[in-house]
């Protein structure tokens, strides 16, 4: 039996990340390990296919929350990439750093030499950016990061409205100040979408000191005392072990938390109680969970507008011929081209909510997809920054095909609910201006048969409309489960590395901050890890 230098769980972001930079090294073995499949497939890679891999059960997990009491018990739908590139590979691939406060706020929770003096050689590291020519920003980085290829006049449009209201405009919402309206940043190349697996996979596949396994679900760590020394797998019903000197774990806010689970570390009682033997009692394991929610404004607008007529019915055909030969046209399209960070109430050290706007609206059917609202409409969302509620994620079987428990807990604290408020409002405020008059018809949500929405009004409207932006963190955070370094305290030989070692959410889209963690513990492994 072979034995590897390193095996990582999960080829997410994260793990895509380390298994180019510790591979790099011809003398290091690793083993790359993904539940899903690949990347082939074109729903992965032109940028608007986002929506159609939502709950298909071959590139989403589909998981969805248990009953939220703040939501009126309804259960969240939460996808989650499953296939090389994880979340990447499906995300809306808006590329938002975070701000130093949030920085601040992990070093002050435990994460030494996570502030953002330390963290931004790494994003830097990270970026090829096609825009900005500056300190804050890399040009030879291997993640493409790409202006809005669609630009419409209804996005300047809003962003007059936003200024209009007293909010300036921000030509780069990752340079000095995050707080303005403005274009958001893709992760694309040449308005195609660029995954971790593009950026950091693709160009190591050939390295013969890298083995990548798909579809291999990873079904427990194994361990010798206190030492992980490899992982049990299963695939097509065959069991087999995999042996390493050191195991990272990168699957996931969910997915890392129920593998530490599986494997007999995290609380010794809800262990005991599921008969899993314990293997390390380490209590805050799957806890802390994290996660930005959104509530909806929609209205309707002029079919020529709206971007629902075009990517629907038989005017789907000339919008993919335009990707696929130009590369332009609406299928371009994040999840949302433009948008602000907004305060709620002064004193604050950053905005408090994030505003995501685009020139179409969608539903989720019962099945947990996406289509295309019917009637031409426009859509703003308002999420909360830096949440208070905590949730958690534990297994409630010891079978590893078991989905575990999520229970966000949104909206369990007053400022929460009083900070969703008041940014529905402004955003209202800004659906009111005139710049806006002559493009909006009528308001579809919230509740488009009252006169008046005051906060109790609006606050209803949240629990029956409001849903996940998908930033789950912090399950397996620093401080309380893994050292600053990212390693499992009080074990040795296992690190976990991904989005849930956040001890705060970043403010605004995760993905950038996992892949600059990643590339900071992959400069820690090769250097330390002997």
């Amino acid at each position: 039996m072979r034995e590897y230098d390193y095996v990582i769980v999960g080829a997410g972001s994260a793990g895509c990340v380390l298994a180019n930079r510790l591979s790099a090294d011809p003398r290091t073995s690793v083993c790359l390990l993904e539940a899903g499949g690949g990347d082939k497939s074109p729903l992965l890679h032109v940028p608007a296919g986002w929506a159609a891999t939502f709950n298909n059960k071959k590139y989403d997990w589909a998981y969805e929350t248990e009953p939220e009491p703040e939501l009126n018990n309804r259960r969240i739908f939460w996808p989650r990439g499953k296939a090389l590139g994880g979340s990447s590979s499906i995300n809306g691939m808006i590329y938002i750093r975070g701000v130093p406060v949030d920085f601040a706020a992990w070093e002050q929770a435990g994460a030494k030499g996570w502030s953002w003096e330390d963290v931004l050689p790494y994003f830097v590291k990270a970026e090829r950016q096609q825009t900005f020519d500056d300190d804050l920003h890399g040009s030879e980085g291997p993640l493409h990061v790409q202006d809005v290829v669609d630009k419409r006049p209804i996005h300047e449009t809003f962003l007059d409205a936003m200024e209009e209201q007293g909010v300036p405009r921000n030509a780069d919402f990752n340079g000095i100040d995050q707080a303005g309206c403005g274009y958001y940043q893709f992760t694309q190349k040449n308005g195609r979408r660029w995954s971790a697996a593009s950026a950091y996979l693709n160009p190591a596949r050939g390295r013969s000191n890298l083995d990548i396994k798909t579809n291999v679900q990873t079904q427990r760590i194994i361990f010798e005392g206190k030492k992980a020394i490899g992982v049990e797998t299963e695939r097509s019903g065959r069991v087999a072990v995999i042996k390493a000197r050191h195991v990272i774990v990168s699957c996931g806010a969910i997915g890392s938390p129920q593998l530490l689970e599986l494997s007999g570390v995290g609380d010794s009682e809800r262990l005991s109680a599921l008969g899993i033997n314990v293997n390390h009692h380490l209590p805050d394991v799957g806890e802390h969970l994290q996660d930005h929610l959104l509530s909806k404004i929609v209205y309707g607008t002029r079919p020529d507008i709206s971007f629902n007529r075009e990517v629907t019915g038989v005017r789907l055909v000339p919008a993919a011929l335009k990707w696929f030969f130009m590369r332009k046209g609406p299928l371009t399209t994040g999840s949302a081209p433009v948008g602000a960070f907004l305060y709620t109430r002064d004193g604050l050290e950053a905005p408090d909510i994030q505003v995501h706007f685009a020139s179409g609206a969608t539903l989720y059917n019962e099945d947990g997809k996406i289509r295309a609202l019917s009637e031409p409409a426009m859509t703003a969302v308002v999420n909360q920054s830096r949440p208070e509620s905590r949730g958690s994620i534990h297994i409630n079987s010891a079978d590893h095909r078991q989905h575990p428990q999520i229970q966000a807990n949104y909206l369990s604290t007053e400022l929460d609910r009083r900070t969703m408020v008041d940014g529905m409002k402004l955003l209202l405020k800004v659906f009111e201006s005139k710049a806006l008059a002559s493009s909006v018809t009528t308001r579809l949500a919230p509740f488009p048969e009252l006169d008046r929405l005051d906060d109790e009004a609006l606050l209803n409207h949240i629990r029956e409309d409001a849903s996940t932006v998908y930033h789950p963190t912090s399950t397996c955070s620093i401080g309380k489960v893994v050292d600053e370094n990212l390693r499992v305290k009080g074990l040795d030989g296992l690190s976990v590395v991904d989005a849930s070692v956040m001890p705060y959410v970043v403010s605004g889209n995760t993905n950038a901050a996992t892949i600059m963690l990643a590339e900071r513990n992959a400069d820690y492994l090769v250097a330390n890890i002997k």
